[in-house]
């Protein structure tokens, strides 16, 4: 699964992304070196603060444009102490899980580190201790901006949802020592804007023709503890080609659904969820040349049709002018 979500009303510190299978249980997002997910923050105007990741390559690397940025901010805080220095970034490529990973897992950032510890359902040690969290910036620091979260992450091929949700539980795990009783309510009670901009949502390759019914698309929640629900349907595709090479993808279809859950009584969180589903049934696509035979019969066809319409317009003209004759004699 391919995705690119903006929140533009929700900092990235509060917002953290899980999966779960049908039954609710958490599941890996399979990162590695391959699958990963990015959070950029967003200031109040929509554009990006600090730097993008220094592993982010490809076609999710935005413009140079934020490289000389970020060039020029170094060299101005070397020249001048007093300059506001550029935004440290303790991510690793495929940094440790600290004990906590699954087969093949990678913790890139401290969210990964801090969702692996949750699933596993075990105290994280002390966070100063962690590399990836030794910088991480608090929802303090983040006040009126936005996030952008994208990736790629491996899913259950037996369903279950993908979702992104807005809270502090994500930032105050691993710091429940210093928690006071106002910390506590104020986090439960908070009340969040899960307005949401769908940049891209795929599942597999990408392949001309195949629609993607939620790119591009913006949902506007004006209620302030809402649960958006996508409903997904994936049905496996498979386009085989003549010289033998072949593209597995998926087609899909959505449905949405949204509801109001309070604050405090337990009937869900507030977010936005991505439930998805295989359907048993599987589509190929099979690329052919049509024979010679084909092609003469469907020229004869063509003339035919041509040779009997034009005879019909000349039958016409010729009993028109016929008419016509008879008038003047």
């Amino acid at each position: 699964m391919e995705f690119d979500v903006t929140f533009p009303k929700i900092p990235c510190a509060l917002l953290s992304i899980d999966a779960a299978d049908p039954t609710g249980q958490s599941q890996s997002l399979h990162i590695s070196r391959e699958h990963r997910v990015w959070k950029h923050r967003l200031d109040p105007n929509g554009k990006q603060v600090g730097q993008l990741s220094k592993f982010e390559l490809g076609s999710t690397l935005q413009d140079e444009s934020h490289l000389r940025d970020l060039v020029l901010k170094e060299r101005a805080h070397l020249l001048d102490p007093n300059a506001t220095p550029p935004l440290e970034d303790d991510e690793e490529e495929c940094g440790s899980c600290y004990g906590a990973e699954s087969e093949g897992e990678c913790c890139n950032t401290c969210d990964d580190v801090k969702r692996v510890y949750r699933r596993k359902g075990w105290l994280i040690p002390e966070l100063y201790k962690i590399k990836q969290c030794q910088h991480t910036p608090k929802s303090e620091e983040e006040k009126n901006e936005g996030c952008n979260i994208h990736g790629m992450v491996a899913l259950s091929t037996g369903g279950g949802n993908l979702h992104v949700a807005p809270g502090h539980a994500l930032e105050f795990f691993g710091n429940e020592k210093s928690l006071t009783f106002t910390d506590i309510l104020v986090g439960a009670f908070e009340t969040f804007n899960i307005t949401h901009k769908i940049n891209k949502l795929h599942f597999g390759s990408d392949f001309p023709g195949n629609v993607y019914q939620l790119d591009g698309e913006t949902r506007t929640v004006t209620e302030n503890y809402a649960m958006h629900q996508y409903y997904i349907q994936i049905v496996p595709t498979l386009y085989r080609y003549m010289n033998g090479t072949t593209v597995q993808t998926n087609q899909f279809s959505v449905t949405e659904h949204r509801r109001i859950v309070d604050p405090g009584t337990g009937r869900g969180l507030p977010g936005v969820f991505f439930f998805y589903e295989i359907s048993p049934l599987h589509v190929e696509f099979i690329e052919k040349r049509l024979g010679w035979v084909r092609f003469f019969t469907s020229v004869s066809a063509v003339v035919g049709g041509v040779f009997t319409f034009m005879g019909m317009v000349d039958k016409w003209i010729y009993d028109k002018s016929k008419v016509s004759r008879k008038s003047l004699g």
